[in-house]
């Protein structure tokens, strides 16, 4: 029944996606705050596929994204909110259709989030997150069992056949796939992903230059914080089968952090084998942001839609409060007996 639906819900997404790119039109693409690899890749290759058919496409973002993705084919065209909110506004203001990529709610936005409430236009979603609501979009292709935003949007690049497949949309796509996968340890549904990502890798710039522009382009602060990390703040919690590494603003700022530098850093305690859930707790911009991420099929999506004003997909997943550090850690030792028999279970 799940593989009908699905094949039913792609047949009218690109019946109605069919519609809108017929004639050339004013698109505005949106991905959410703290955009990371598969928003910016998905976001880029997207827009440069509507170009292809005669559209005017602009990307947009809350805030600005990880220097390691700045290489990125368009990426120097990006529109940043909390840089140039006038000329945002007038984009969005004036476009056509919404492309919303990487989320699903308005809240997802950030600065961006009350233009768009109030915004009329005709909205498209791609996305591969949980709880959609489907009814406020045009057309959606919203799919949680895909790897990223960006293995959908070569889907759709494909869909309309293979010469719409340049270098710099295969790099873009490339690259979201390759982050939000964990360079592919993980996020691996089917493997129509590696099927897709052995075309892109064909059409793309060299696979190993990708993978060394955004994971070998540490500086030193953000390594030795990398070290701190995990030498000096992380809390591993045998009975739970749990890591939670906390950081706050001033160490943070102690290896002058930058955006984009604890990128990662969650992943690692999962290297354990007796740890199943990793979490990021850290301090910034007067919220609390917490990363999730477990193994098997433990679901930190759960966890982190119940208790952190967040959700994600059940391996990895985010969240965020407005309180202070201890309140944070305090609330997330608090739930963990709940989740203690889960935790602890094999698979």
């Amino acid at each position: 029944m799940q593989i009908i639906l699905a094949k039913m819900q792609r047949e009218q997404f690109f019946e109605a996606l069919d519609t809108v790119i017929q004639s050339p039109k004013r698109f505005a693409v949106v991905s959410h705050v703290n955009p990371d690899g598969d928003a910016i890749g998905s976001s880029l290759a997207f827009a440069q596929f509507l170009k292809k058919f005669g559209h005017e496409a602009e990307v947009m973002v809350s805030n600005d994204f990880p220097d390691f993705l700045a290489w990125m084919p368009g990426a120097c065209n990006i529109h940043i909110y909390d840089k140039a909110s006038e000329t945002c506004d007038q984009i969005l203001n004036v476009a056509d259709v919404l492309v919303i990529l990487d989320f699903n709610h308005s809240s997802r936005s950030g600065l961006i989030q009350e233009t768009l409430n109030k915004l009329n236009t005709k909205k498209i979603l791609i996305d591969h997150h949980r709880d959609t609501d489907l009814s406020q979009f045009f057309c959606a292709l919203s799919e949680t069992n895909v790897s990223s935003t960006s293995e959908l949007v070569a889907e759709v690049v494909m869909h309309y056949g293979e010469q719409y497949l340049d270098e710099s949309i295969a790099t873009n796509l490339l690259v979201g796939i390759m982050t939000d996968t964990g360079s592919f340890s993980h996020s691996i549904y089917h493997s129509e992903t590696l099927a897709i990502c052995a075309k892109l890798i064909d059409k793309s710039i060299s696979y190993n230059q990708i993978h060394q522009l955004v994971y070998d382009t540490f500086s030193e602060g953000r390594l030795r914080l990398l070290g701190y990390s995990i030498s000096n703040k992380m809390e591993v919690l045998d009975e739970y089968a749990t890591a939670i590494i906390a950081l706050s603003k001033e160490e943070l700022a102690q290896f002058n952090y930058q955006v984009g530098d604890t990128e990662g850093v969650v992943n690692f305690p999962l290297n354990m084998k007796k740890i199943r859930m990793s979490v990021l707790v850290t301090e910034r911009q007067g919220i609390i942001r917490l990363s999730f991420r477990s193994k098997g099929n433990f679901s930190v999506h759960e966890l982190a839609n119940k208790y952190f004003n967040g959700g994600g997909h059940t391996n990895a997943a985010g969240g965020t409060l407005t309180c202070s550090l201890e309140k944070a850690l305090e609330l997330l030792h608090q739930v963990l007996p709940e989740y203690k028999e889960k935790l602890n279970q094999i698979g």
